[in-house]
């Protein structure tokens, strides 16, 4: 069943983790002022070291714990994945109830690191247990393909959304993916709308960054900009972009998103905060900003001349010898505070 609360914008904090980059705001106080501004629905991951923790203190604080919609995710090391139980899985539930400060969950967004390795299936069964319990309200997936998403349906697992890379750049949950999610109910959830920032007006006539990355989620978008034709197709996608959000008096980065909201399936999009600088522009994806079919279609006529980032959902990011998937950290349980 699809969530009825869903907000077209929801804030992801998974920026305001310890570690993520050099120049994020305090975190209470960007929480603070997206509260303040409205927003409500909120997305963060047992595995976003502090996150739940500190998500739960400032909306505790607020008492809007009735009010806010939090959305948590449930990340098995990857070690874990072949011993996983049924405790296991109740005791990570438990554990972001009390991070989180809530009697239920709203959304546990279920991932998986390697669909070689059975187990998931019965892994969501044991959390369905946890939703009949009342510990949690909705069952969500992260990054799982077509066809598993195929088979946990049928086993009769109830899902009601899917948190999927979906951008300008990446379209790979489009086709055939979203027609199975529309048909069977399940909302897409979009991250990575603006590709870690490589989308907006930063990158605009800009050469391509040299040196190390400032965080692991840059060092992986440029990696789906060389599957989409490099540079040069950015700096395509990038004009075509400024020149709608000219038109608009917009930016690059809001026109980006709302190009995503536009996409088959797509109910809502996640925008990553660490500061209050973009809250405006937030405000107007949420409100305002609707992109027309011409619009659109001149996002996608000038997305045409490039090439599709290859395979089914995250299927590069699954391949742990690929370039894909040797920037992902597959222990983080290890090292997120408990």
């Amino acid at each position: 069943m699809p969530l009825p609360y869903l907000d077209r914008v929801i804030v992801g904090c998974w920026q305001l983790a310890a570690g993520h980059g050099r120049d994020a705001e305090d975190g209470a106080a960007v929480l603070e002022a997206y509260l303040a501004a409205g927003f409500r629905v909120f997305d963060a991951a047992d595995i976003y070291t502090g996150v739940e923790a500190l998500l739960g203190d400032v909306i505790s604080a607020h008492g809007l714990q009735r009010d806010a919609r939090l959305h948590t995710k449930l990340v098995p090391d990857l070690g874990a994945l072949p011993t996983l139980t049924a405790d296991d899985v109740a005791r990570a539930v438990d554990r972001s109830l009390a991070r989180l400060r809530v009697d239920a969950l709203d959304l546990v967004q279920f991932h998986w690191w390697d669909l070689g390795v059975p187990g998931y299936l019965e892994a969501l069964t044991a959390l369905d247990d946890q939703r009949r319990a009342g510990k949690l309200r909705a069952i969500g997936l992260t990054n799982f393909d077509r066809p598993r998403l195929a088979e946990i349906l049928d086993r009769g697992i109830p899902v009601a959304s899917l948190q999927t890379q979906v951008s300008l750049l990446d379209r790979r949950a489009q086709g055939a993916f979203a027609e199975l999610a529309e048909g069977r109910g399940v909302d897409l959830l979009a991250y990575g709308s603006v590709a870690g920032g490589l989308l907006s007006d930063a990158w605009l006539g800009r050469p391509a960054p040299v040196g190390e990355p400032e965080n692991r989620s840059l060092v992986k978008y440029l990696l789906i900009v060389d599957e989409a034709g490099g540079w040069p197709a950015l700096q395509v996608l990038l004009r075509e972009l400024r020149a709608i959000a000219d038109d608009r008096g917009s930016d690059v980065a809001t026109v980006a998103s709302a190009y995503c909201l536009r996409q088959p399936g797509v109910r809502a999009c996640i925008v990553g905060v660490r500061s209050r600088r973009h809250l405006a522009r937030h405000l107007e994806l949420r409100h305002v900003l609707d992109l027309s079919d011409d619009e659109v279609e001149r996002l996608e006529r000038a997305r045409a001349a490039f090439p599709e980032v290859p395979g089914e959902v995250y299927a590069l990011e699954r391949d742990r010898e690929g370039r894909h998937g040797r920037v992902m950290k597959y222990g983080l349980n290890r090292v997120a505070p408990s």
